[in-house]
């Protein structure tokens, strides 16, 4: 959502739909975030119900009429999931695509053909972030499992050395760099430009990858040092296939989005003139939109047909890959949701005024919030979209650069230490047969790196920019 559509929500609700004042508005967000936490947490219940129910919840302790409450939450679901819907579902169809025609599985290939001993970590981390740019999370680590596993088998290295890199570049990817549905999301609640957060994500994410992969690495594995586990080595997507993609074709398809998007950003700031025909014109092809079609299109020739499939296995893949989206698209819903009951309480301007009559830096409140409810919540995605919702209101007056900063603030304070009631935690668990012990001091010690050091890059970079 641009700002500009922001600005005109807003009009809609000239007033807040409640004329509780701040102290009130205060228990009222810590009530409804509690709900939130205790469904997810003690009741197991779903993100989407949860966010539904803490809505609700904090409209009712805000004093606010319940029918302008439900009208709050509509309202927000259906911008949210207009303005970030077909995104996570055309970066759903490419990741599918990715894996199981075996382009993802090239990339690996090439890359560890020329790679070897020191290099190896870098080299893991170079593939989770390439191979982790279109996928969600939990598909790169069940992908990547295989190829860490086998890598820490036959080369007999510390299962750390070589899986902390690989995990560090797709929570890097998934936390920081749209279009992974949590940058997305609040890049709509807070009218970000997509192409500049993107460019100044993939800026903060290099030297946060370094510092929280291969350098990390090396002390996680002295203080883990297991084995790569005695079990079978899952099998690889493109086992079955007579052939695969290549290496060439393969990595520019998944490139290709994020040059059409940081192109419209460059020409944005060159050109600078809407009424100009090649601003239009990049205005148009580098949509988020247009961007990741163009990616999915390119890839049905790129991808799905030199891996042999018909045009009915094509057909069938895209289908599959945007069955597990639903709950996705929900929770992100469902968080544009809160955020809207948030902003039309009242509390939107409430934490303009704590942000103003505390002197404490936007950016950095906006962290801090991220990392309560991500500590609260265990979910990334929630506490990215519930952040984004508090914090909306401060980008108003922001420049196109501090705005997207903003987002990258909540993105970075939205990985901090994960632990047992994350679902990631336990799938690295399992997955690498660590114990709950040696899990915390590895991939939550690692959570909580990117998060500081993401966190003091965007903070160092307001300071520059």
């Amino acid at each position: 959502m641009t700002r500009l559509s922001v600005e005109m929500l807003a009009a809609d609700v000239p007033e807040p739909i409640t004329s509780a004042g701040h102290a009130q508005l205060g228990i009222a967000v810590l009530a409804g975030i509690a709900v939130i936490v205790l469904l997810i947490t003690k009741f197991k219940l779903h993100a989407f119900l949860s966010l539904t129910i803490g809505s609700l919840a904090l409209g009712a302790f805000a004093g606010a009429p319940l029918d302008k409450v439900i009208t709050s939450f509509s309202t927000g679901l259906g911008s949210t999931v207009a303005g970030v819907g077909v995104l996570i579902a055309l970066g759903a169809i490419l990741g599918k695509m990715l894996a199981d025609s075996g382009g993802a599985d090239q990339i690996v290939d090439t890359i560890l053909a020329k790679a070897g001993g020191r290099s190896l970590p870098w080299a893991m981390v170079l593939i989770a972030s390439v191979i982790g740019l279109p996928l969600f999370f939990e598909v790169g680590v069940v992908l990547l499992i295989p190829v860490v596993l086998m890598v820490a088998k036959r080369g007999n290295y510390s299962l750390m050395r070589i899986g902390i890199p690989a995990l560090a570049g797709l929570s890097v990817m998934h936390g920081l760099v749209p279009p992974h549905p949590g940058p997305l999301v609040a890049i709509d609640a807070v009218g970000a430009n997509l192409g500049v957060t993107l460019a100044l994500g993939v800026l903060i994410a290099v030297p946060t990858v370094v510092i929280a992969g291969p350098v990390f690495s090396k002390y996680a594995a002295r203080w883990v040092d297991v084995p790569a586990p005695e079990r079978m080595i899952p099998q690889r997507p493109s086992e079955d296939l007579e052939r695969r993609p290549g290496f060439g074709a393969t990595l520019a398809t998944i490139l290709l989005p994020v040059v059409l998007m940081l192109a419209k950003a460059l020409v944005d700031i060159v050109i600078d003139d809407p009424e100009h025909n090649v601003q239009r014109v990049f205005d148009v092809i580098g949509s988020p939109l247009i961007a990741l079609l163009a990616a999915v299109l390119v890839g049905i020739f790129t991808l799905g047909m030199p891996a042999g499939f018909s045009k009915e296995r094509i057909s069938s893949l895209v289908e599959k890959g945007l069955a597990p989206i639903a709950g996705i698209l929900l929770i992100v819903g469902a968080g544009g949701g809160f955020k809207q009951t948030l902003i039309d309480t009242g509390v939107g301007q409430m934490i303009l005024d704590i942000s103003e009559d505390w002197s404490i830096p936007a950016l950095l409140l906006a962290w801090l919030i991220a990392v309560a409810i991500r500590l609260a919540t265990g979910s990334a995605t929630v506490a990215t979209v519930s952040a984004a919702g508090l914090v909306a209101p401060l980008a108003a007056d922001m420049s196109t650069t501090h705005a997207a900063l903003l987002v990258l603030a909540i993105g970075a304070g939205s990985l901090f230490f994960s632990h047992v009631n994350d679902a990631g935690f336990w799938l690295v668990k399992e997955y690498f047969g660590l114990n709950v012990g040696q899990t915390i001091k590895t991939w939550s010690i690692m959570e909580t790196i990117i998060s500081v050091v993401a966190g003091a890059l965007v903070l160092l970079l307001s300071l520059i920019i």
